[in-house]
């Protein structure tokens, strides 16, 4: 069995479903970027809502193959 992800653990400690992840994407906005030092991958700090009009941040990147990875979640 692997290790969870950083951001279920986030989540959990954070009382937060994949629903209001889904929905602090669709509703969020990106308040800033930032480009790593060591990968050159930018990373994106998104604020939205969640699906009790709560508020949720996440840093999401982009894979190589176009694909939004969610690295942290959190209530801010």
């Amino acid at each position: 069995m692997g290790h969870p992800l950083h951001a279920e653990e986030e989540m959990k400690n954070d009382d937060l479903t994949i629903y209001d992840v889904e929905r602090g994407i669709l509703t969020g906005e990106v308040q800033d970027c930032q480009k790593d030092r060591v990968t050159a991958e930018w990373k994106y700090r998104i604020k939205g809502e969640t699906i009790d009009s709560g508020e949720i941040e996440m840093i999401a990147k982009l894979s190589p193959t176009g694909k939004l990875v969610i690295i942290t979640v959190y209530v801010p």
